[in-house]
């Protein structure tokens, strides 16, 4: 065997040597990874969790050493619940969340704020006449339940122009129900956030949104712990929050590239791309901005939020405002 071949067979098995060593780290990594229970108030494929889903996808979980099980539950207080609970150590919900749930007992906080806006946008047709929410006297609105962050984000409106829900004809009607109804015309206008107001006008009509933020200061989505998880595994909550808050950043710097790999991550939405990017424009317009700190949770603004729970009834009496929240991660 002449001496150029014999190099190049050892050129070649020490290729093959490095290239088995690697998948053996490779495994090795994804074996180390700890998966961690993290539960959602819908089912995972819902676009409003996309921050999640494109961390995920991108590695920035397992980057942290960790994998998230994606779980659902029934609704936002439902999470906080079983998180109060301990059986899941962190999930997720409204920013305003544990104002409710504090009030019922259960030990939750907000370990981050995504996005300075309001998740729900009230909606109408442009040509409605509807212009400000004082012209929503005597409107039918659909909305997805009575017992909902967006519900009330939909009463602080109506405040803001001297209005109760007795001024309007509200109507529960499900999450497919808000979106439908009214583009089929059944109301006048609707509780929407991004993705019912992109299913909306995908259907022809012309929209009118008045955001509800410009009118009060109901709140994004948010990452909720337990004060357990928050004080016997901070590094947990921290990798989680870190994660997070980076697929939210690449949701907003470069959404034509998270919505593809949302996409490729949640086959569901195959073909729809296009869809899918609108969907981020209305979160990157309505609902992410106005944040000094991307993450953090405003004590003023959470103040004012549950000042008017307890005015309205939503709350029988306040909590602490310090026990509401920890801007300790995102700091």
């Amino acid at each position: 065997m002449t001496l150029s071949i014999r190099r190049s067979l050892l050129l070649r098995s020490g290729g093959l040597l490095l290239a088995l060593l690697g998948n053996l780290a490779t495994t090795a990594h994804a074996q180390t990874l700890e998966t961690i229970d993290y539960l959602f108030p819908a089912p995972a494929q819902q676009i409003a969790f996309a921050p999640w889903i494109v961390a995920q996808h991108r590695g920035y979980y397992a980057k942290e050493g960790i994998k998230l099980n994606f779980l659902s539950g029934r609704g936002g207080v439902d999470t906080a619940k079983q998180i109060g609970a301990g059986n899941a150590p962190i999930g997720h919900s409204f920013g305003d969340t544990p104002i409710i749930a504090r009030s019922a007992g259960i030990p939750v906080k907000s370990v981050a704020l995504l996005g300075g806006r309001s998740m729900m946008q009230v909606v109408v047709r442009e040509d409605s006449g509807i212009k400000a929410p004082k012209d929503l006297k005597g409107k039918t609105i659909t909305a997805m339940s009575y017992s909902d962050a967006n519900f009330y984000a939909l009463l602080g409106v109506l405040a803001s122009a001297g209005l109760t829900k007795n001024d309007v004809d509200a109507q529960a009607v499900g999450p497919a129900g808000v979106w439908q109804l009214f583009a089929a015309g059944k109301s006048d206008a609707m509780t929407g956030v991004p993705e019912w107001i992109a299913e909306a006008k995908a259907t022809g009509i012309k929209l009118r949104i008045m955001p509800a933020y410009d009118y009060f200061g109901s709140m994004a989505q948010a990452i909720l712990a337990s004060d357990e998880t928050i004080q016997k595994r901070p590094e947990l909550v921290r990798k989680v929050v870190k994660a997070t808050l980076q697929g939210l950043r690449d949701v907003m710097t470069d959404p034509k590239s998270a919505a593809r790999d949302y996409v490729a991550a949640m086959p569901l939405y195959a073909g729809r791309e296009a869809f899918v990017e609108e969907v981020f424009a209305l979160y990157n317009q309505y609902v992410y901005p106005d944040q000094k700190v991307m993450g953090m949770m405003d004590q003023a603004r959470l103040t004012a939020l549950q000042n008017f729970y307890v005015k309205e009834g939503i709350v029988r009496t306040a909590t602490p405002v310090a026990d509401l929240y920890t801007n300790q991660f995102v700091q």
